[in-house]
């Protein structure tokens, strides 16, 4: 007797209403992440603010829409194992559209402030709970690329954020960002739960694994580590590098202007294409940690150009945040190995959280940052701060169990 061949899933599977609302979701998402910072300075002279006020109050507004994702990954995750994937989908882009709407209309500072927690919370879902789904409802041939797809569409986001302010003013840039995640709202009402994670539900019944578990079991807690850990020089590099590429232009010897925000967008510019790399990269490798192993060499090679490249244009400063934008487009890549890490009782609690905790690490790298900039200069703080973040990266892939294929149908006991 002839073995029948089994066909390979194709590529246009990747195509499916999932991963394309997904998509769009993540690129609402990063739109209405960045939208405060772009606006920040110009929103709050508005409101009446001096220049010393928008320095402090405006850090202010920002840490609290830091609080709402820090608070909101977990809320989210521990939701999307309990109520489904599909239900996060929902209740995030309804929670971060409605607040961005009414940011538009703000004129009081602890009501801006207020808003963009409540936006940081309903943010916090967005991404792990897409990445989660489509995970499960992708063939595990497919899943790096599916998430290449989420991650190109949706980091295009920080693009039209960009342009949404250069073209209209800052409240009606709230006010699109709200209307687009309130038009997705409905698109996402013909998307179907993971079967995955019915059969985990049927399965298990009243008992559930608590949440609390990724903590406490040894095991779970090195892998959710291992997972932050590989996603450390992405927002390194987007929290410092870039966000304070005057500063860097400047120790550098830069004679022209060279703007923050510039150094940002030329950054996702590269995060686009590099994520959309990554994910075909696993693919044709046959590997999460040898693609990201890759990503993560030419972070270090792009860190090393920027600090001690001799870089004396403006021109070429740009071009190296390209690269190290491309270079660390491995975003979706690294959610896509947290949610194969995971069984399927605990998957959205450790991608959603991961997501916003990776997030948050700017958190601590920057005043590090700050704080070794008066005795050791812009350049060679930056270089302390790389050098704890890729040796802490670096460690967690050395041993990360490889998942390129796993089957994902199965619990954590």
């Amino acid at each position: 007797m002839h073995s029948i061949p089994v066909s390979k899933p194709k590529i246009g599977a990747v195509f499916t209403l999932p991963v394309i609302v997904a998509s769009l979701g993540y690129f609402v998402d990063v739109y209405d992440l960045l939208l405060f910072n772009i606006v920040r300075v110009p929103s709050l002279k508005e409101l009446g603010l001096s220049e010393e006020e928008i320095s402090r109050i405006g850090a202010n507004i920002y840490n609290w829409q830091q609080a709402g994702l820090l608070i909101g990954g977990f809320m989210w995750g521990i939701l999307g194992d309990k109520m489904g994937r599909r239900s996060v989908l929902f209740g995030s882009i309804l929670t971060y559209s409605l607040a961005n709407i009414a940011c538009g209309f703000t004129h009081n500072i602890e009501m801006y402030a207020l808003l963009r927690f409540i936006a940081g919370l309903g943010l916090a879902g967005e991404l792990g709970a897409g990445i989660t789904l489509i995970a499960e409802i992708l063939p595990r041939e497919l899943r790096g690329y599916g998430a290449s797809v989420v991650a190109s569409v949706g980091l295009a986001g920080a693009i039209a954020a960009f342009f949404a302010v250069k073209l209209t003013d800052w409240r009606t840039a709230y006010f699109i960002g709200g209307g687009m995640g309130l038009v997705l709202l409905v698109l996402r009402f013909n998307v179907l739960e993971s079967s995955v994670f019915n059969k985990s539900l049927e399965k298990r019944g009243g008992s559930r694994v608590p949440w609390w578990t990724l903590f406490t079991s040894w095991s779970r807690f090195v892998r959710y580590l291992r997972c932050m850990g590989i996603g450390l020089p992405t927002y390194m590099v987007i929290g410092i590098y870039s966000t304070f590429g005057n500063e860097f232009a400047k120790a550098l010897g830069i004679a022209e202007e060279v703007q923050a925000g510039t150094c940002v967008l030329y950054t996702y510019i590269g995060v686009v294409t590099g994520d959309f790399f990554s994910g075909i990269l696993s693919q044709w490798l046959r590997s999460r940690r040898k693609a990201i192993l890759v990503m993560l060499t030419m972070t270090l090679a792009g860190v090393g150009w920027l600090l001690y490249g001799g870089i004396k244009s403006a021109e070429v400063l740009y071009v190296c945040y390209v690269w190290l934008g491309f270079s660390i487009g491995y975003i979706a890549m690294f959610l896509t190995t947290t949610a194969e890490q995971f069984g399927t009782n605990l998957r959205a609690t450790a991608t959603t959280s991961v997501a916003n905790n990776v997030r948050a690490t700017v958190l601590i790298t920057l005043p590090l940052f700050q704080l070794l900039k008066p005795s050791a200069g812009v350049l060679h703080s930056g270089a302390i701060v790389g050098v704890i973040c890729f040796s802490l990266a670096l460690l967690s892939l050395w041993k990360m169990e490889e998942t390129y294929g796993k089957e994902l149908d199965y619990e954590e006991l």
